[in-house]
């Protein structure tokens, strides 16, 4: 399944919220809200679903981290890599490496409304880090590192929702966000990270 392409069809096929798009994908217009069954399907299926094997399992819990984080196959075994090379839990690693990637964490943030929303505005040059831009979606951000928007595009619409004062976002405590200036200190490495999926899964599939 490639990352590319209509997002919540890929939600319904996996049949998990992946918070693919921002907004919309949370409320009762999602997709997987309406259609909580697979693409293709006229309706929900009256057959009890088939039990897929243990490689079907780590197949669709790889294609879920792929999905959600927005990276393909060659960067997300590279992260793998890494992680299995590193100290400590592999599983913990590759999740801190996710979660350390520039696109992620102005979703964490709130700065962006969805991990793909980082994307483009890391490709179109909005956003600094220590006051360079920067536009590797993959760069991976140190503690202490400042993450903010250029000021010439503080203006755009893209950012207006971090100044409304009914906009609330749960901001992870390695993150310190000043909504005023649009600018995110990372305080930390992510540690003691609750894995959005069965990391144990991920790490499985690799290791074959």
């Amino acid at each position: 399944m490639s990352i590319r392409g209509p997002k919540e069809k890929k939600e319904r096929s996996l049949g998990e919220y992946l918070q693919l798009k921002a907004y919309r994908g949370a409320t009762p217009k999602a997709a997987l809200m309406r259609k909580p069954y697979k693409p293709g399907q006229h309706g929900p299926s009256k057959k009890h679903p088939k039990a897929l094997s243990e490689f079907g399992l780590q197949l669709k819990e790889k294609q879920k981290f792929k999905l959600s984080y927005g990276i393909d196959e060659r960067n997300l075994r590279t992260l793998f890599e890494d992680a299995r090379r590193a100290r400590g839990s592999t599983a913990e690693k590759i999740l801190e490496l996710l979660e350390r990637r520039l696109d992620n964490v102005l979703f964490r943030a709130g700065i962006a409304e969805s991990r793909s929303m980082g994307r483009q505005f890391l490709i179109h040059g909005h956003v600094m880090v220590n006051g360079r831009i920067v536009r590797s979606p993959g760069y991976l951000i140190k503690a202490g590192e400042v993450i903010s928007v250029k000021e010439a595009s503080k203006a755009k619409q893209s950012f207006k929702h971090l100044r409304d004062p009914q906009w609330k976002r749960e901001i992870p405590s390695w993150i310190a966000l000043d909504k005023e200036k649009l600018e995110a200190k990372v305080l930390s490495i992510p540690k003691d990270i609750e894995p959005p999926f069965e990391v144990k899964l991920l790490v499985e599939a690799f290791s074959k």
